[in-house]
């Protein structure tokens, strides 16, 4: 039998299922990745084993002696490659090819009818898959549990943005610049009321240790000043994003 080389929208569509499937997921009996195989033609173990072979690629994984394949092909660490030097373009890409491929339309398309055909519809569109997009790989890979609190009620969890979503475009979609938050710790970290250090302590700003007499603020923040945040287990949130709101966005 002829072997057939993987096309690169072959292998966009297994990295993005790569970011939304725990690691100890990635087996041929996965029904989402029973799914990919079939949209491609491969074999699930085929689909399996290239995602095993996207997590030799990841640092997160390499830290905790995750090493995944042995082996792998120049297409993966390509691909790997395109989406963090571009997570926002490639991240849209990969969603519009699956939903082409899957004949399912997306989430959003019923919500933008009411805008016009142009630039404005186009707009409203990438942002909401791509915010899909990265609700589900910072979800998946904190396991689905606020890092701080370890609440895993999902309609209370929060993909959080370490530097705000206006501010770096590229990045918009990268799970590195994503922590898993609850909903009230979204908000206090949206605001600069905590931050995460490098280290990956929580930081409660001086203004919330300030009000002793807050029962809630005291209960829901100042308590976990110091602590370390459930480490993710893949995408670990990058060191320059988080100095990045340390300085910029912490309230001191």
């Amino acid at each position: 039998m002829t072997r057939r080389n993987w096309t690169r929208e072959e292998l966009i569509l297994a990295f993005n299922l790569y970011c939304k499937i725990p690691f100890g997921r990635i087996h041929r009996r996965n029904p989402q990745l029973i799914e990919l195989a079939k949209l491609i033609g491969r074999t699930p173990s085929a689909v399996s084993w290239k995602l095993a072979n996207f997590a030799r690629l990841d640092p997160s994984l390499q830290e905790r002696n995750i090493t995944g394949a042995t082996h792998g092909a120049l297409g993966e660490a390509q691909i790997w490659d395109e989406f963090n030097d571009n997570w926002e373009a490639l991240s849209y890409e990969s969603e519009r090819l699956l939903e082409t491929m899957t004949g399912r339309l997306s989430e959003v398309s019923d919500e933008i009818v009411r805008f016009p055909k142009g630039p404005t519809r186009e707009a409203v569109v990438r942002t909401r898959i791509n915010q899909g997009f990265f609700r589900s790989a910072v979800l998946t890979a904190y396991g689905a549990r606020c890092c701080i609190s370890g609440l895993s009620v999902p309609q209370l969890l929060n993909a959080s943005h370490i530097v705000p979503w206006s501010v770096d475009i590229k990045n918009r979609t990268n799970p590195r610049n994503g922590l898993c938050l609850s909903a009230i710790h979204d908000r206090a970290f949206d605001c600069g009321l905590l931050t995460v250090t490098s280290e990956l302590r929580v930081k409660v700003s001086a203004k919330v240790r300030a009000l002793r007499a807050d029962e809630g603020a005291q209960a829901l923040l100042s308590r976990y000043d110091g602590a370390l945040i459930s480490a993710p287990h893949r995408f670990a949130p990058d060191a320059d994003f988080l100095n990045y709101h340390n300085k910029i966005v912490f309230l001191k």
